[in-house]
């Protein structure tokens, strides 16, 4: 009796600890089954090409502190972009960053034929070293608003350069564009997301640029010595000694043969523990309809922060938000308190409300850091008083888990008004497992982690998360998703990192990009056979010294295209019969390293092609001044040109 009595209380304690860990134990992605769901998707993938500067490469050189993190310190680069380039009238045209090549590519996409001969977009005369300096991203734009698609891109070892589109003859080349320096000074950047919105409300785009390693760092100098500025980040959970994140307003712009554009830097807006974070991807969405962008920082090693904007022409105001739990909701699960790997983020309708929720990507591979992505459903509420109306239903949507997230859009690929969520994931190919030595470095203590020195030793050839593909999460009968991607045949493709949408041939149907770290990237042409009906609307304003016309939406038909300047921000609500209204909004650049089509994409279900539907568009003209106009189209292809004001 007495040994009983001995032994009662631990053993009850470890059936608690047992009892718990099944409960909480989480299961794996949800991989769907249904072959009705299958069934509703079908895609012809076709590579993308990059163009070879100086051969192929499979690893990034770098500083030699920094030599046994190399497969580290290679895990980003991969970058796509999909635009009207080419001014076709479709946008058909991709930009591609491939680190095989260390290049920017503009090129047709796949399967929309040979209209101009693919090209790597350089620095022109700007100082520029390939040794160290390696491209990220690709930004398309009309940044000085003469009615072209511009490009900017971005770097890890230097600032961004904006290449502005010249015009002239056909067909487009290298030399179409004009290069210039965004900052004032060549400086060592290394930047993982650039997003253009109108920040404070003028009617202009404006920049944010998220960096990720400290400013000023020698990260790929393979040269480099005792770099006083080269540290990683100081914590797992709360880093904040990363690169400077800046907010650049739009100052001015010339047009012609030689244009230009001009923005500056707005120190001090952003806060500390936002400015100098290690941030992967950038958002931003009006949410509350005052036709300011709120904007939303995805950051690895430490809290995502989401900033409600108060701006007004030529001053940035933001101002924090969070979100509220209670005593069952984790800490990580409370918007600006996580302590996730943000990767990515988009905005969509997830659950059907009508409401614009949000997805971010984290970090969700068994056996090593089980975190899980965030399905932030909106729920209503007011954004005043410092509150983010946002709660994680990412489980209950069956989002929660994927593998080690990257770039993510949503998108409605079978037009029947619900979206679907494509995500890049994965990170190093290879054939030993370091996620024993990435677990005990998760455990270290922060005081030691800004030190490479205290890092996993370099493994040859060593594996983390190298098994996966991207995935393509659909929504059954019961709104509860799951990953098809590998019955769609996207497990073929390997580590990604970046994922972009368009239609690019005009059909009515979403296509998409996904991007390939150290490997081939593919282009996926849509080939369902859904009788339902999509609707795009392409929402410009009048470019700088072309006459406005004309008033009413345009038919688009092969070929055609109204001159115009993307109306980056404005909303579109299109009321379908019986009510029910569905809504979205311009993007300039949302996610990590990827940028959709500035076209909005509707699905409708199964409409008929001469169905009316009443279109309410509010924007901001060049003046910043908010307007709101009413328009009928049907389903199909339309171009809506927007009284612009004065610009």
């Amino acid at each position: 009796m007495v040994a009983l009595e001995k032994y009662a209380a631990p053993a009850a304690a470890l059936l608690v600890m047992v009892g718990i860990g099944i409960v909480t134990r989480q299961p794996g992605a949800n991989i769907g089954n249904d072959p009705e769901l299958r069934e509703r998707y079908s895609f012809q993938s076709a590579p993308m090409s990059s163009v070879p500067v100086d051969g192929y490469r499979t690893i990034r050189q770098v500083e030699p502190a920094l030599a046994k993190l190399r497969t580290w310190i290679s895990g980003v680069g991969a970058g796509l972009a999909q635009a009207d380039i080419a001014g076709s009238g479709l946008p058909a045209d991709v930009c591609l960053v491939d680190p095989r090549t260390n290049t920017i590519t503009v090129s047709p996409a796949p399967g929309t034929g040979t209209r101009f001969a693919p090209f790597v977009l350089g620095p022109g005369a700007l100082p520029f070293d390939r040794v160290t300096t390696a491209p990220t991203g690709c930004l398309p734009g009309d940044f000085n608003q003469d009615g072209r698609t511009d490009l900017l891109t971005y770097y890890w070892g230097r600032t961004p350069i904006l290449h502005l589109h010249r015009g002239g003859a056909a067909p487009l080349d290298a030399a179409s564009f004009t290069a210039q320096e965004v900052w004032p000074t060549v400086e060592r950047w290394y930047t993982d997301t650039v997003d253009s919105a109108d920040v404070d409300g003028d009617g202009h785009p404006d920049l944010i640029i998220g960096n990720y390693f400290p400013d000023g760092a020698r990260l790929l100098d393979p040269a480099a010595h005792d770099d006083p500025k080269l540290q990683m980040n100081d914590s797992m959970t709360r880093a904040f000694n990363g690169g400077t994140n800046r907010i650049m307003l739009w100052k001015g712009a010339t047009q012609g043969a030689q244009p230009h554009a001009t923005f500056a830097d707005q120190p001090g807006v952003l806060k500390p523990q936002t400015a100098t974070a290690w941030t992967l991807a950038i958002g931003a969405q009006d949410l509350d309809g005052d036709h300011r962008p709120e904007l939303y920082f995805a950051n690895d090693f430490g809290p995502d922060r989401m900033l409600r904007n108060e701006s007004t022409p030529g001053r940035v105001k933001l101002t924090e938000l969070r979100g509220s739990g209670g005593f069952t909701v984790p800490k990580s699960k409370v918007l600006g308190n996580d302590s996730f790997k943000g990767m990515g983020i988009d905005f969509g309708d997830l659950d059907g409300d009508g409401r614009t929720d949000m997805f971010v990507s984290n970090i969700s591979a068994q056996f090593g850091l089980m975190e899980t992505n965030f399905a932030w459903v909106n729920t209503g509420a007011s954004l005043r008083g410092g509150n983010a109306p946002f709660t994680d239903r990412s489980e209950e949507l069956g989002l929660a888990r994927s593998g080690w997230g990257w770039d993510a859009k949503l998108a409605d690929f079978d037009n029947d008004g619900r979206p679907e969520v494509v995500q890049a994931t994965g990170f190093a190919a290879g054939e030993h497992n370091l996620w024993p030595q990435v677990s005990e470095l998760a455990m270290a203590n922060d005081t030691l982690l800004s030190d490479p020195s205290a890092w996993m030793r370099q493994t040859p050839g060593w594996e983390l998360a190298g098994h996966q593909h991207p995935a393509f999460f659909a929504a059954g009968s019961d709104g509860r998703y799951a990953d098809i991607g590998g019955a769609l045949g996207l497990d073929r493709q390997g580590l990604t990192r970046a994922v972009s949408t368009a239609d690019v041939n005009g059909d009515g149907k979403l296509d998409f990009g996904v991007a390939t770290q150290w490997g081939e990237s593919y282009f996926y042409l849509n080939q369902s056979t859904s009788p339902s009906a999509g609707l795009d609307l392409r929402l410009v304003l009048p470019p700088v010294g072309v006459a406005p016309a004309p008033a009413q939406p345009q038919r688009d038909a092969a070929g055609d295209r109204i001159p115009g300047v993307p109306a980056v921000g404005a909303e579109a609500t299109i009321t379908l019969p019986g009510g029910k209204r569905i809504s979205a909004q311009v993007d300039g650049g949302n996610g990590h390293a990827s940028v959709r089509s500035p076209v909005l994409h509707f699905g409708l279900g199964e409409l008929s092609a001469a169905t009316p539907l009443p279109v309410t568009v509010r924007w901001r003209d060049f003046a910043g001044t908010v307007r709101s106009a009413d328009y009928q189209v049907t389903p199909g292809r339309w171009t809506i040109l927007l009284p612009g004001g004065q610009s």
